[in-house]
């Protein structure tokens, strides 16, 4: 196992504590219940999908995010001809008083590289969210079953021009 995963056991061990921080804030912005599905052996990447909620009176932006992957963009879902392709984006506007949510099918935080070592359900992922005005943010995506959504390991993630939203 990657050192950026904790152990299901940690995390079991943690239960009150970890699931008392699951939410998160930065100034004005609250970043609820970051997660990602569990992945198969075989996933080269796996979506990362949160709510940030904007409660001030000032837009932002979420400009980036970081983690130990070899790769960790924010993206879109574009579907064409009925095939879901993964687009990166440079931004993602986080107007005030707004709830924007990152979610299948949608923008969401990508990571590539998994490279044999699939998410478990269980397991958290460290990562920092980067704000044009709230600036980094440190949170933990936290990785559940599956439960049959759309397996976001097997969509095209070939097309990353840099697009915005």
């Amino acid at each position: 196992m990657k050192a950026h995963l904790l152990t299901a056991a940690m995390a079991l061990g943690a239960t009150a504590s970890l699931a008392q921080a699951h939410d998160f804030t930065a100034g004005d912005l609250t970043i609820q219940h970051p997660m990602a599905f569990e992945t198969a052996k075989t996933a080269k990447a796996g979506g990362g999908y949160l709510t940030i909620i904007n409660n001030g009176e000032k837009a932002d932006r979420l400009i980036g995010a970081k983690a130990d992957f070899p790769r960790v963009e924010l993206h879109t879902t574009e579907e064409t001809d009925g095939v879901a392709r993964m687009m990166h984006v440079d931004s993602i506007d986080i107007p005030p008083g707004e709830t924007v949510e990152l979610a299948p099918g949608g923008f969401h935080v990508m990571f590539m590289g998994l490279d044999g070592d699939p998410f478990e359900e269980g397991e958290r992922i460290p990562a920092t969210l980067v704000f044009e005005n709230a600036g980094e943010v440190e949170i933990e995506f936290a990785i559940e079953a599956r439960d049959g959504a759309k397996d976001h390991g097997t969509m095209d993630h070939s097309n990353h021009g840099a697009a915005t939203n």
